[in-house]
């Protein structure tokens, strides 16, 4: 799939990431300068160029093409697919089994626009963009589900089916969301263009994605395996790992599964669109994004085993961890 056929993969590759530090605004007779905010643009986007990584080895890996990740910066070495299906590297059109045709192109879709993103922002930082560190696609996924289900599913991995995928995918892309909403707040160049429309671009590509997983489980919402899933349905599973990404993210409760049985606030049945009362998509900080891809470690565990990258000035995460 060409990355020239969408505006939307190119949006941030003529900006800059450091804007101005504060804005000028006039009233008649009086200029006067707003307080500088401090620019964390630049950590803002390293910690979402980690993000990335994960997401673009994920789904390339699926559909063969992980080397691809070499080519954009990434390292298709530095991921660990530990059991995956005998056979399977996830390289060079060793692809995971799809039994659907349709859904093995959105996967092949979104694995394009993954890969778009850490090209783009690898290409806006420049030099200061950190390397891809270690990433977790094997066991993490094992323990995640153990957590998840109280030791009810053992050995699961994302690779093994189209709808084990789909779950895997789940964990991800809410993740994402709610990533990009909650560091809006934090950027400083708003200006046409800038980061915080770029950021908006992102966050809206990460929900039409979110969107699209969330309603392909949906319509499997009752399925069962007695085997596989030790009799759980689909809608169970997904709000079992909602629940887990509740209970490391923070004190709060506001991950939300894919139907009203166990979502405060929804009263449809489906829940395609987690929402708070207003419509609106919530928001995690950095901190809290962190926990879940740790799965409950401070600095490092799970998806990323040796912790995120930050060996570059820009990658000193402490400043947005804090927030």
């Amino acid at each position: 799939m060409s990355e020239n056929i969408s505006t939307r993969r190119k949006f941030l590759g003529m900006t800059g990431l450091m804007g101005a530090g504060a804005v000028l605004s006039s009233c008649a007779t009086t200029i006067a300068a707003t307080p500088a905010k401090k620019n964390l643009d630049a950590v803002i986007f390293n910690f979402a160029l980690n993000l990335e990584y994960l997401e673009a080895a994920f789904y390339l890996a699926a559909v063969g093409k992980l080397e691809m990740l070499d080519a954009a910066g990434g390292s298709s070495a530095k991921v660990n697919l530990t059991g995956a299906p005998a056979g399977f590297t996830g390289k060079n059109g060793s692809a995971m089994t799809f039994a659907t045709p349709a859904i093995r192109e959105y996967v092949e879709e979104v694995a394009m626009d993954e890969l778009a993103h850490v090209k783009v922002i690898r290409a806006v930082l420049g030099s200061a963009a950190v390397e891809q560190p270690q990433l977790d696609l094997g066991p993490a996924f094992a323990a995640a589900a153990d957590l998840a289900s109280g030791g009810a599913l053992k050995g699961f991995n994302p690779y093994a089916n189209e709808l084990y995928f789909l779950h895997g995918a789940f964990i991800f892309e809410d993740v994402g969301v709610t990533a990009y909403k909650g560091a809006a707040r934090l950027l400083v160049d708003d200006k046409p263009a800038g980061n915080l429309e770029n950021a908006a671009g992102i966050l809206a590509v990460e929900a039409y994605h979110a969107g699209m997983i969330r309603t392909l489980l949906y319509s499997k919402k009752d399925v069962s395996d007695p085997v596989l899933t030790a009799g759980l349905t689909v809608a169970q599973i997904v709000q079992a790992i909602s629940n887990l990404r509740d209970s490391v993210d923070g004190s709060d409760d506001r991950d939300q599964g894919i139907t009203a049985t166990g979502n405060a606030g929804v009263t449809s049945t489906s829940n395609i669109v987690p929402t708070d009362a207003n419509g609106i998509a919530y928001s995690r900080t950095p901190r809290q994004v962190a926990n879940i891809v740790f799965l409950g470690g401070a600095a490092k565990g799970g998806f990323y085993p040796e912790g995120i990258s930050g060996n570059k000035v820009t990658g000193d995460y402490s400043s947005i961890l804090s927030l």
